[in-house]
C-alpha cells in the first residue's frame, strides 16, 4: 500500500499544502492550510469503484488494467 504525506507549509504569501512537490492553492494562515490538509487527505482514503482503465503509453500502444477502489494509500498530515 502506498503512502501519502501532505505537509503544510508557507507559500506564495500564505499557506498551502505540499505533495510531492506540488503545491495547492494558498490559503490565508496556517490554520486554514492544516483543515483543508486534512480534509484532502482523509477524502484520499475513502474507496471508490473498481473500473477498468484503458491507457496509450508513449511507444503508442494501449493498456487495459483494473483499478480496484478498494486500493486507497494510508494518508498523514504534518503542519
Amino acid at each position: 500500500m502506498s503512502h501519502v504525506t501532505y505537509k503544510v507549509v508557507q507559500h506564495d504569501g500564505g499557506w498551502a499544502y505540499t505533495v510531492d512537490g506540488v503545491f495547492s492553492e494558498p490559503f490565508p494562515n496556517r490554520g486554514a492550510a492544516l483543515a483543508a490538509a486534512r480534509r484532502v487527505a482523509a477524502e484520499q482514503r475513502v474507496p471508490g469503484r473498481t473500473e477498468a482503465i484503458e491507457y496509450e503509453t508513449a511507444d503508442g500502444k494501449w493498456h487495459t488494467e483494473t483499478a480496484a477502489g478498494s486500493d486507497r494509500p494510508e494518508t498523514d498530515v504534518e503542519g
